[in-house]
């Protein structure tokens, strides 16, 4: 298909989550995250948020019945979102914040990704994805 060497994509435009509540959901990335809705569509339901940088869409699913939360181990599909911070300082600040956050798991710490100085956590947050926070070297 690709017969040059020039890059077809150009980067994440957005990631689609699918979660039980839009409400929760939006409230948790607009109040402690400090997202901002950039579009809804209020039949699907469905919300556009936005960092400023990376666009998520949060899908709110109509169950019949009872639904699976994702087991990393056993689903196929998303394992989890990372998002970046901006300093080991701030990584530090929001698992302080995440911690007393309703509705919020700590998967684990703050603590080192590999050897190059970076450091992340993980967290389910409300609705169940699970979320990655990673602050780069500094």
């Amino acid at each position: 298909m690709n017969q040059s060497n020039t890059q077809i994509t150009q980067g994440v435009h957005h990631v689609g989550l699918t979660i039980p509540s839009l409400a929760q959901t939006l409230s948790f990335f607009e109040d402690v995250l400090g997202f901002k809705k950039v579009g809804e569509k209020p039949d699907y339901p469905a919300a556009f948020i936005s960092d400023g940088t990376t666009m998520l869409t949060l899908w709110q699913t109509k169950p019949k019945g009872d639904v699976t939360s994702f087991d990393r181990h056993q689903n196929i599909g998303l394992h989890h979102l990372a998002l970046s911070v901006t300093s080991k300082k701030v990584l530090h600040d929001l698992h302080a914040l995440l911690i007393n956050t309703p509705d919020v798991t700590i998967e684990f710490a703050p603590e080192a990704s590999g050897s190059a100085g970076v450091e992340h956590m993980m967290c389910l947050i409300p609705g169940g994805p699970r979320v990655e926070f990673r602050a780069e070297a500094e």
